[in-house]
């Protein structure tokens, strides 16, 4: 199970048969599906989309073969070269374009890429617009534009250095201020794209930078999801530096994870937290974040007056969530910033600027800032998936085993007990049943986890 089709777009492995990877093919007919619903979504005759990629290894190929694909369709195209995710998203509305496709796996390792498809606002499309897609890529009816109506391409590599502005003109962010800090940071950029943007952003800062693997070469030195265990190298180099933090970011720079100055992980899950604290400390209002995001959260909305909501897991179900709930900052546990000030996307670039601020404006370390905050601990388990697993049966089986307590099924089966919570649930993007929970101990999470999975194996007839 190498190619997966969800609503917000298409991801797998290169190489290998059609329809069981991303092949050229796959890509093609994604692509073709992709411009074939704008066409039928905008109802005008000409259509421009933004595109943008990651630097990992297959992305110049992907992407001449969805630029050519949609300039076929007669649909002009801007091409942003190597890019951000938030980057081709504030790209979109600036360019007054029809839509965007960034081409990225995210955390996936170096063998995986995909297609992330945006509306006009830049932002990721809804499940009936992603559902709809599918059905046409699946039929495979594409109508071709003729010779004298083939699209053109536009190629633009000045949208970072317009991301770094539109970041700096925030209202909340202040370089003046920033730069009294004297800060020295070391920056992770998994040899992709955030070791262009984010050094970037901090030397317009005031920043001092140490930059780590910051070559866009894509070829990842560790792999690419900004968890612990892969990243003992920046956490001894902030130490080595004296730095007063790290900088680790995803290969398409919408997840932001932090390292103390002691070389300890900030935690993933406090990136928003942290965030989140300043903002609601100079604006009064709400937050989201999903079901699977920490309590935190929630503690430090409240602490500040305003109240807080949990979304579905999904960046498009937690944009849903802020704007029905008006939020002013919210986003995903897993380092995701959303702060519509700036737009309706995951953005470390965003994040890295609030963080800056709130660390010029409080006295101390930014492991005396962790500490202040409530002190929750996650436990992130996966159980792999089988053909002869009957994932629904199973969530299920959980949720009457726990009916007593409060549980939701919004998104998977989320059971929350008086001191810590878990919460069970298919991957969109990988063939796993992720395993999240939360307590007030590192122990306590573990050992709920695996008291969790046990009683799946259990269930499922696997123990």
């Amino acid at each position: 199970m190498t190619l997966i089709k969800s609503i917000s777009g298409i991801r797998g492995t290169i190489g290998g048969t059609t329809s069981d990877n991303l092949t050229p093919i796959d890509a093609v007919k994604f692509a073709a599906a992709y411009g074939t619903w704008l066409k039928q979504y905008s109802g005008k005759d000409k259509l421009t989309v933004v595109i943008g990629r990651d630097a990992r290894l297959s992305g110049e190929m992907i992407q001449n073969l969805v630029v050519s694909t949609l300039v076929g369709l007669g649909i002009d195209v801007t091409d942003l070269g190597l890019s951000t995710t938030p980057t081709v998203e504030i790209a979109v509305p600036l360019e007054k374009a029809d839509g965007g496709i960034i081409l990225t796996a995210s955390h996936n390792p170096k063998q995986w890429n995909a297609l992330k498809l945006l509306n006009e606002r830049g932002e990721f499309l809804d499940a009936e617009q992603g559902a709809r897609i599918l059905e046409l890529a699946e039929a495979e009816d594409f109508d071709f534009a003729a010779v004298d109506d083939l699209g053109t391409v536009t190629h633009n590599d000045a949208y970072i250095d317009i991301h770094i502005d539109e970041v700096l003109n925030l209202s909340l962010v202040d370089k003046e201020v920033i730069k009294k800090g004297k800060f020295k940071v070391v920056v992770d950029g998994v040899n992709s794209t955030g070791g262009i943007a984010i050094p970037k952003l901090l030397e317009a800062l005031g920043v001092e930078v140490v930059k780590l693997y910051c070559d866009p070469t894509g070829h990842f030195p560790h792999n690419p999801e900004p968890l612990k265990e892969h990243l003992g190298d920046i956490c001894e180099l902030v130490v080595t530096e004296n730095a007063d933090f790290g900088i680790v970011v995803d290969p398409d720079v919408d997840r932001l994870a932090f390292i103390s100055n002691d070389g300890e992980m900030f935690g993933e899950e406090y990136t928003l937290v942290a965030c989140a604290d300043y903002v609601l400390g100079k604006t009064k209002g709400n937050t989201v974040s999903n079901l699977s995001s920490t309590r935190a959260l929630r503690d430090v909305t409240e602490k500040h007056g305003g109240s807080y909501e949990a979304a579905a897991v999904g960046e498009v179900n937690v944009v849903t969530k802020m704007k029905a709930k008006n939020a002013i900052i919210g986003g995903e546990g897993n380092g995701g910033i959303i702060y519509p000030e700036s737009h309706y996307g995951r953005d470390a670039l965003v994040g890295t600027a609030l963080f800056l601020m709130l660390m010029s404006e409080r006295a101390g370390t930014v492991a005396e800032l962790r500490a202040s905050y409530p002190s929750y601990f996650m436990s992130k388990k996966k159980i792999q998936l089988t053909p002869e697993l009957d994932v629904d049966a199973l969530l299920a089986a959980m949720h009457d085993k726990y009916k007593d307590h409060e549980v939701s099924t919004v998104d998977g089966v989320k059971i929350d007990f008086a001191e810590n919570w878990v919460h069970l649930r298919k991957s969109n993007t990988e063939p796993i049943i992720r395993i999240y929970t939360e307590a007030k101990s590192q122990s306590e999470a573990d050992a709920l986890a695996d008291r969790i999975i046990g009683e799946i194996k259990e269930v499922a007839g696997l123990a």
